[in-house]
């Protein structure tokens, strides 16, 4: 498409859908399935050629292009998830100013590649590979993505793999949406013109 906008709006689409489903497992634990499963599916999908391809299609993002939309014009309920958006997003600047720590997680996701083929990208024995990848390589970096949530939950071994899966697939997002040209000025000069692209995707 002409517009980078239509782009731009789909990878961080995935990251504030990625991003709610952490604060849904961490506050419930559980997240909803098909939302999880397209943005994991994200992580191992390095080479596809456009971002709609990157998710399965413009509808596996409709979660995270209606979060996005709330939030651009100000009617977003959940404060803690543009608070949580802003956190991974300068993250994000760190891990790719850290050459031996994207390598590692590259080579982690290949390794773990052929099980969520096989399984799928949310079974649980692939959740905990990419948690422990997140934990053995992002989780490392400052400053620190720090979730909130129900204790009960945060104290489950599963629930603490899931979120670390979702934050590594933010990340991901994070990521794309820098390489599709994406800056923080974005949100102070082009909400209209993102707001356009959100209502585009959707219609």
């Amino acid at each position: 498409m002409n517009n980078p906008f239509d782009e731009r709006v789909l990878a961080l689409a995935a990251l504030a859908q990625s991003l709610q489903q952490v604060r849904s497992t961490a506050e419930s634990g559980q997240s909803s399935g098909d939302a999880t499963r397209a943005v994991l599916d994200g992580v191992f999908r390095i080479d596809a050629d456009s971002t709609e391809e990157v998710y399965g299609g413009v509808a596996r993002l409709g979660p995270g292009l209606r979060t996005l939309r709330d939030h651009l014009s100000s009617q977003g309920k959940d404060e803690a998830l543009p608070r949580l958006a802003l956190a991974v997003v300068r993250l994000e600047r760190r891990f790719v100013a850290e050459p031996a720590t994207v390598e590692a997680v590259g080579r982690g996701i290949a390794a773990i590649a052929p099980q969520a083929q096989a399984r799928g990208s949310d079974h649980p024995e692939v959740l905990e590979a990419l948690g422990a990848l997140y934990a053995d390589t992002i989780s490392h970096l400052r400053p620190r993505v720090m979730v909130q949530g129900t204790p009960h939950y945060l104290a489950q071994p599963g629930v603490v793999a899931e979120i670390r899966a979702l934050l590594l697939a933010a990340m991901r997002s994070a990521v794309l949406w820098r390489q599709l040209g994406g800056s923080q000025w974005d949100f102070l000069f082009s909400r209209r013109a993102m707001l356009e692209a959100i209502e585009r995707r959707l219609a």
